[in-house]
């Protein structure tokens, strides 16, 4: 375990995709999606033990989180947990726990992860992640984790890389230089990417030292740099969330993707192949859980009959009877029952909005 490697952990988002399980009061990284006795927070935390020391985990969330981030990682002292009053992205999350970090660690080796994805293989998780660690720790690069895609997914962003250099050199510990980033791609282009056998799917995960990706603020995100530059003497004190109010109310909204990882020059991507997830999506859900022999996914107390591809996910106290169905979603949680095609569950952000606008807040 190495003492100056620092794991910040993003959990702010709503995951409106997995509807009605994440709601805008409860989103799906405090639930137990996988069915597994700890939640999605908790399996993201835990995947980092021994890789970084606990004190060095911070989870950066929304101030209407706080309380559910202490209940599910009571382990954490309230300073390891960031607290942002507006969502802002990815870019001005990161800055703020980059600087944070860098106050007393410049040089130290920071991790970046979502804090709903999905890994099946931990060892080989733990693994890449070392490597990852390591590279960065040694080189001045801009890391991020790609996955070999098993199909092609729309539903992913894509990196393109290269072997080596324009002069022929091999890049060092495996790692890949980036080429290009593409988001969500059409079936036709995602199915090129695959088939062309130099692109991976984005996971989001990133690794640098702290010193380097605030440089690269600097450089590509001056404006953002520029707040937390005024106020870094504030953080780790009494006054840091009174400035961070003030900071995050000058940031745009702008992700680390499009406002850095697309525009430096040293991005490098460390392929990998972990059972990796991002359970954007129930369909996800399905790829990944348990199937029984008819290719039902289902957490609940459930009776089946001629009933097969499903993904059932209900309450444990009721009792659900299923009969003819192929295919679909039947998802409970909070006063909301969902049935949906999963060739169809893209429309459940439509779903949402919809209720929004007809029955009130009260189903977000």
């Amino acid at each position: 375990m190495q003492e100056n490697t620092y794991l910040v952990v993003m959990a702010g988002g709503i995951g409106s995709r997995f509807w009605p399980f994440s709601r805008t009061h409860n989103p799906k990284q405090f639930h137990d999606v996988l069915g597994v006795g700890r939640s999605m927070l908790q399996l993201t935390v835990d995947r980092f033990e021994g890789i970084c020391p606990p004190e060095n985990v911070f989870i950066v969330t929304h101030r209407d989180y706080r309380e559910q981030v202490q209940q599910h990682l009571p382990q954490l002292a309230p300073e390891q947990i960031l607290i942002e009053p507006i969502g802002r992205n990815t870019a001005p999350c990161i800055a703020y726990a980059s600087y944070r970090i860098a106050q007393h660690d410049p040089k130290g080796v920071i991790i970046v992860s979502p804090a709903d994805h999905a890994v099946l293989h931990e060892d080989e998780f733990r693994r890449v992640i070392t490597q990852a660690v390591a590279g960065a720790r040694t080189n001045d690069i801009l890391l991020t984790l790609g996955i070999q895609p098993s199909r092609p997914d729309t539903g992913y962003g894509y990196i393109q890389y290269l072997d080596q250099d324009e002069a022929g050199h091999a890049f060092p510990a495996g790692f890949k230089k980036v080429k290009t980033f593409t988001e969500k791609p059409n079936l036709e282009l995602a199915r090129m990417f695959v088939d062309s056998g130099d692109f991976l799917w984005n996971s989001g995960l990133f690794v640098w030292r702290a010193d380097v990706i605030i440089q690269a603020f600097h450089q590509y995100l001056g404006d953002i740099a520029e707040v937390f530059d005024e106020g870094v003497e504030l953080l780790g004190t009494p006054a840091e969330e009174e400035f961070i109010a003030e900071a995050y109310s000058r940031c745009r909204n702008i992700s680390i993707d499009y406002g850095v990882m697309e525009k430096a020059d040293n991005v490098f991507v460390l392929p990998a192949d972990f059972g990796w997830s991002d359970l954007g999506t129930w369909d996800s859900l399905h790829r990944i859980g348990e199937r029984d022999e008819h290719g039902n996914v289902v957490d609940g107390d459930a009776l089946l009959y001629d009933t097969q591809n499903c993904v059932v996910k209900t309450p444990s106290e009721r009792l659900v009877v299923l009969q003819g169905l192929d295919g679909y979603i039947v998802a409970e949680y909070d006063n909301v029952l969902l049935i949906c095609k999963r060739s169809e569950e893209q429309r459940v952000k439509d779903f949402v909005a919809d209720v929004r606008t007809k029955k009130g807040n009260g189903y977000n």
